[in-house]
């Protein structure tokens, strides 16, 4: 490309709302529209720099530094690249959705690329006072998937552990869904029952049945032109699993004795906890309604999987739990709590937290408030590493987990390690 057509390509962008670069393909940038300035900017001249060094703050390419790179990716296929991206901003780090366009001269040679960024709103990678909050690789890769699907009328299945958030994955797709304006319901399978199933879901006409005074609307009527959550779908009975399917293959449903059928209007998203393909194979949940609603599959991370988010996930809890002590965390306590299991995920550490303001008589949670010892309460517990480590890194957190954990004195702490007190203190001031 000439310098005029650059020129005139900066000019056609700058009139656009979407923030826009364009870089060359040592991934230096030629040029910003007005909307990146305004949204991403920094205050310095942003062309002849590199577009790692503004948006991550790195000193060499994304791919080198963990990060997937999408001018990489595009120069060794020729084709459009879409990423999510943690990114430095005016406002602090914020996930931003990057979508790269690969541009050919005459010859069909690769020589510019340009990205528009969008600022994700479901998510922050700080401390926030709503939604979802996370930084790691396994929650960006979630996000993405999330953003990606979210626009679109495929049915959605959340997978995952009980307390890992699904429900809220569910709204921020609802929220970031052509539905948002409209309603988000949420219908709590496990709770249903053969008998309520029907009017539940479908509603029932007056005089249905003993004590059907009045109609009913019901929660497929109320989810009408929104989105239709069913949390625990794998706890339906498989005699009831037909009916579902029945709603889902026609998308006309009758309400509990009425005769009209009626037309359902509503996105699908479906959670679960349990292995549903296990389920098909031993055929307690049937194989036509798992394709139905398993168009498009995402993992929810367990808390195991997304350890270097305790930190952010314990500071956001601790502030929704309790918003007017302005509570901090001792660095002590995030320790503890980056070191134990949570089979219970962020449900767990949620309970946790609440316990632990509760013991705080100050304005900070020390390590000794993340346990209680009453009537079997629940005891933190050290996590195995979770990579092979050499053997005295792994007795050294174990001592230190021992020494924040254990009520009394390190005389009795060393007695029940097998070692003497001498030796105990030598081993924590390592």
């Amino acid at each position: 490309m000439s310098n005029t057509q650059i020129t005139e390509l900066l000019s056609y962008l700058d009139n656009q709302p979407q923030p826009h670069i364009v870089m060359d393909k040592h991934y230096t940038i030629i040029g910003a529209n007005a909307a990146y300035r305004s949204q991403y900017g920094d205050a310095k001249p942003l062309a002849g720099r590199h577009c790692y060094e503004v948006s991550h703050h790195f000193d060499r390419p994304c791919d080198e530094a963990g990060e997937s790179c999408p001018l990489k990716h595009s120069s060794k296929t020729g084709q459009p690249q879409r990423v999510l991206h943690l990114h430095h901003t005016p406002r602090g780090e914020e996930h931003v959705n990057v979508e790269l366009t690969p541009i050919h001269d005459v010859n069909g040679e690769l020589v510019y690329f340009v990205e528009m960024m969008q600022t994700i709103r479901n998510a922050g990678a700080t401390s926030s006072s709503q939604g979802m909050v996370g930084r790691s690789p396994v929650f960006n890769n979630m996000l993405g998937l999330l953003e990606r699907v979210a626009p679109s009328e495929a049915s959605v299945l959340l997978l995952g552990e009980s307390g890992t958030g699904k429900e809220l994955v569910s709204q921020a797709i609802h929220n970031a869904s052509q539905r948002s304006n409209k309603a988000y319901v949420v219908v709590d399978c496990s709770g249903l029952t053969e008998s309520l199933f029907e009017s539940e879901l479908f509603g029932y006409e007056k005089g249905a049945f003993t004590g059907a005074t009045q109609r009913k609307q019901g929660l497929v009527e109320s989810a009408s032109g929104g989105t239709l959550f069913l949390d625990e779908v794998g706890d339906i009975p498989l005699s009831l699993q037909v009916k579902l399917l029945r709603l889902l293959e026609t998308g006309t449903y009758r309400r509990v004795g009425g005769v009209e059928p009626l037309r359902a209007d509503f996105r699908l998203v479906a959670a679960t906890h349990r292995d549903l393909k296990k389920m098909v194979e031993h055929e307690t949940f049937r194989k036509d309604l798992y394709y139905r609603i398993s168009t498009f599959p995402i993992h929810v991370p367990a808390l195991a999987e997304r350890r270097e988010d305790i930190p952010l996930l314990a500071t956001t809890l601790l502030a929704r739990i309790s918003p007017k002590r302005n509570l901090r965390l001792h660095p002590d306590a995030i320790a503890t709590l980056k070191r134990c299991n949570y089979p219970g995920n962020i449900r767990e550490l949620r309970n946790i937290l609440e316990r632990a303001s509760l013991m705080a008589d100050g304005n900070t949670v020390m390590a000794e408030h993340l346990t209680m010892e009453d009537d079997g309460a629940h005891q933190l517990t050290p996590a195995y590493p979770p990579t092979i480590i050499p053997l005295e890194d792994a007795e050294r957190q174990y001592l230190q987990w021992a020494d924040e954990n254990y009520q009394g004195d390190r005389r009795m702490l060393a007695k029940l390690l097998g070692i003497s007190e001498r030796t105990l203190y030598r081993k924590l001031q390592d």
